[in-house]
C-alpha cells in the first residue's frame, strides 16, 4: 500500500485545520471584544489582541505541521527541504513575535508580578 497520497491528504486536512482555527480565533475574538463593549466589561482592546493573537497562534503551528507532514509524504530533496526550512523560519518568527505581543514578555522570562494569566486562572477555577 503506497502510504504517500495518505499523508499528503493528511497534510492537506491539517492545513484546513489550521485556517479553520484562524478564522474562527478572528471571529471569537471580535465576538468577545463586542460584548465586552456593550456590557462595559473592562478593557477591550487588549483582550481583543490577546484572543486574536492565540487564535492566530494556534493556526500557524497546525500550518507549520501541515507542511512538515506534505514534505514527509513526497521525497524530500534539498530544495524542499529548504523550502521547507525556510517556512519554518517565517512562521516560528512569526509565532515568537505574536507570544512577546500577547504576553509583553520574552516565553523564556518569568510573569511581571500583579500579571494574571488567564490560563492559570481558568484551571484553578476548574479545579474548585
Amino acid at each position: 500500500m503506497e502510504f504517500g497520497p495518505v499523508i499528503t491528504r493528511a497534510g492537506e486536512v491539517i492545513d484546513l485545520l489550521g485556517v479553520v482555527a484562524i478564522v474562527v480565533g478572528v471571529l471569537y475574538a471580535m465576538a468577545d471584544a463586542a460584548i465586552r463593549r456593550i456590557r462595559n466589561l473592562g478593557p477591550v482592546y487588549t483582550r481583543f489582541r490577546r484572543v486574536l493573537g492565540r487564535g492566530i497562534l494556534i493556526g500557524l503551528e497546525l500550518l507549520v505541521a501541515a507542511d512538515i507532514i506534505r514534505t514527509v509524504a513526497v521525497e524530500p530533496t534539498l530544495e524542499s527541504v529548504g523550502v521547507l526550512a525556510l517556512i519554518v523560519v517565517i512562521r516560528t518568527f512569526l509565532s515568537w513575535s505574536l507570544e512577546v505581543e500577547i504576553s509583553g514578555r520574552w516565553p523564556w522570562q518569568k510573569a511581571r508580578a500583579g500579571a494574571v494569566d488567564d490560563d492559570a486562572v481558568r484551571a484553578a477555577t476548574a479545579a474548585d
